[in-house]
């Protein structure tokens, strides 16, 4: 009778048997049989062609539950050895000799002691691995499992070890304690395709400590022959620390390709740049990033992209563009948003100049010299951004806006003017169309700098285009104006401002009634704060409290300066006590002046 554990389909009438042993992927195997269920079918054995009075009988045929699954081949995964190289399997498994080939004839079994001692070999072999998957497949300590793999008794050959490898639900520590004791055994000699099969095991759900504990059994490996390691599998490991978080160690790995003479590909520079900049390890990140440039290997677009944005993170901003421009020249080119993020960091504000003086004071001799470091490379950086709006054509030009905003700021902030109007006359001409923030930006550089005829020139530029300036366009310009103590231009870009807007902001009116104050014309001050509420702007606390104080300091006025404290009652807000103290202390001040004016002089 054929044995429970396998299920057999024989051939008619062909020159060899073919000996089919389904390989079932759980937790227990060759425990039960799935399609043999109930009494009625376990007791209708199916019988070999030769022995029967039929011969067309056929196994599929007579189950009656095979009908049931499409493609058997497809549901499990099977061994499919001829019926002469039955013994040798069974021999690679279990260790033993396989029996004599010659009492076969025709491809039929006699049912001689010959195929019986095969049959039982197969069982036997199927009987060890289950052991096995059970042991492995069980919690336990390390010193426990290897004395259970001694009991055993094994014969170990690749087979068998890359079967147990490749079962699922094993956990990684039980993995990595079977191999150790493979190791040790000394039967069987590591292959590359076994520690590969090891690493891609544990790596699909890793855990912090098996990730390091396989890490140290591949130094092991790798340190006892070199040639048993892969590129593969090293990037394996790679990738494993990199979705790990463990920069570190993947620097580790990195760094030993040359002793394990493995030679690092584009997914090994990529994985170890990524895991480094998840740890925020840019300067390491960046040396890798040398040596992949070096090398000429540079990963797929999508990966170069994401080695960019990591950089750009990092403020390695340098770094960064010389893996855009070694892309370029590859004709690898990373998605745009990244591409627009390098831009964006090239043209960063004052924050990133002042990270720059603090870097560079280190390097140069006074806190000056830094700042002059800083600057030229500020300026460097934004002529680099502004060479890459170069690259941006076509359908891309529709959607640049972004990086196209992020370089206008970055010329008006280095105060290269005529540099960001001849690129707002390209977005004109060739696109992407400027909107309020690129007019905003330029017209803002232009009046804080001075340049109030250039500004208004932009400002009427902005209105041909069909673009109504905001109160904010008007408030800047204004404040150009105040600055310069062109009071009566800034009243009439107010005039402007309100033709064209019926509501306008605090900051409009503040910046006139301080200029107002610092020339010391509070009587224009205070008509400015009357007239306030009329455009739908309601005066704060600050604006009262600077004109007060201004009145107090400069023109001695603590009537009117009361006069504005009852205003301020009227609306509901209240004056800070260091300013009702400057305000009393004047009054007072004054009094004591007007009591000694009318004490006779002595005769």
């Amino acid at each position: 009778p054929l044995p429970d554990l396998a299920l057999f389909q024989w051939n008619r009438f062909t020159s060899s048997v073919c000996v089919k042993v389904p390989y079932y992927p759980s937790a227990r195997f060759f425990s039960s049989n799935p399609y043999l269920e109930n009494e009625d079918s376990q007791s209708e054995k199916p019988v070999i062609d030769g022995f029967d009075e039929n011969p067309g009988f056929s196994f599929v045929e007579s189950n009656p539950r095979w009908d049931l699954v499409d493609n058997p081949d497809e549901v499990f995964p099977e061994f499919v050895f001829e019926s002469e190289k039955t013994g040798d399997l069974a021999d690679n498994f279990v260790g033993s000799s396989a029996g004599n080939d010659d009492d076969d004839e025709g491809g039929v079994l006699d049912g001689g002691d010959g195929n019986a001692g095969k049959t039982e070999k197969i069982e036997d072999m199927a009987q060890k691995l289950e052991d096995i998957l059970s042991l492995l497949q069980s919690s336990g300590d390390a010193k426990s499992l290897e004395s259970s793999l001694e009991d055993m008794g094994l014969v170990l050959n690749e087979e068998l070890v890359v079967k147990v490898l490749e079962t699922p639900f094993v956990p990684g520590e039980n993995l990595i304690g079977f191999f150790k004791w493979v190791l040790k055994n000394g039967q069987f000699s590591i292959t590359k395709g076994a520690i590969d099969m090891l690493v891609r095991a544990i790596s699909n759900e890793v855990k912090t400590r098996d990730a390091y504990a396989l890490w140290d059994l591949v130094k092991e490996v790798g340190g006892k022959d070199i040639g048993v390691l892969s590129t593969e599998t090293l990037n394996e490991l790679l990738s494993m620390f990199s979705r790990l978080g463990k920069g570190k160690a993947a620097f580790e790995v990195f760094n030993k390709f040359e002793d394990f003479g493995c030679v690092p590909d584009a997914d090994t520079y990529y994985f170890t740049i990524d895991a480094l900049c998840r740890r925020r390890i840019f300067d390491w990140a960046c040396s890798v990033s040398e040596k992949m440039l070096n090398a000429g290997r540079l990963p797929d677009s999508e990966k170069v992209g994401k080695i960019v944005s990591h950089l750009c993170k990092g403020k390695k901003l340098k770094d960064a563009h010389a893996v855009y421009l070694w892309a370029k020249e590859g004709k690898v080119y990373p998605r745009q948003s990244s591409v627009n993020s390098l831009i964006s960091s090239l043209c960063e504000n004052e924050k990133q100049k002042g990270v720059e003086v603090e870097r560079l004071k280190g390097e140069t001799d006074s806190h000056s010299q830094a700042e002059e470091g800083a600057a030229h490379e500020e300026k460097e950086n934004v002529y680099l951004a502004l060479k890459m709006l170069d690259d941006i054509s076509g359908e891309g030009l529709k959607h640049a806006i972004k990086p196209f905003s992020s370089v206008t700021g970055g010329l008006c902030r280095i105060k290269d003017f005529e540099g960001a109007k001849k690129l707002l006359n390209r977005m004109i001409e060739a696109g992407p169309p400027p909107g309020y923030t690129i007019f905003n930006t330029i017209i803002t550089g232009l009046s804080r700098s001075g340049e109030m005829q250039e500004a208004i020139d932009t400002l009427k530029m902005m209105e041909e285009r069909g673009l109504k300036p905001d109160v904010y366009t008007y408030t800047v310009i204004m404040s150009g104006y105040v600055v310069g103590g062109a009071m009566e231009e800034a009243c009439k870009v107010l005039d402007e401002a309100k033709k064209k807007h019926s509501k306008l902001s605090p900051a409009t009116y503040h910046t006139l009634i301080r200029g107002y104050c610092k020339l010391e014309q509070f009587d224009k001050a205070l008509d400015l704060i009357g007239e306030m509420k009329n455009y739908g702007v309601q005066p704060n606390a600050d604006e009262y409290n600077k004109l007060i104080r201004s009145l107090c300091m400069k023109a001695l006025d603590w009537r009117t300066a009361e006069k504005l404290l009852e205003k301020m009652r009227e609306n509901g807000l209240h004056l800070n006590g260091k300013t009702r103290s400057l305000v009393r202390a004047v009054k007072e001040l004054e009094e004591e002046g007007l009591a000694s004016q009318d004490v006779p002089t002595a005769a």
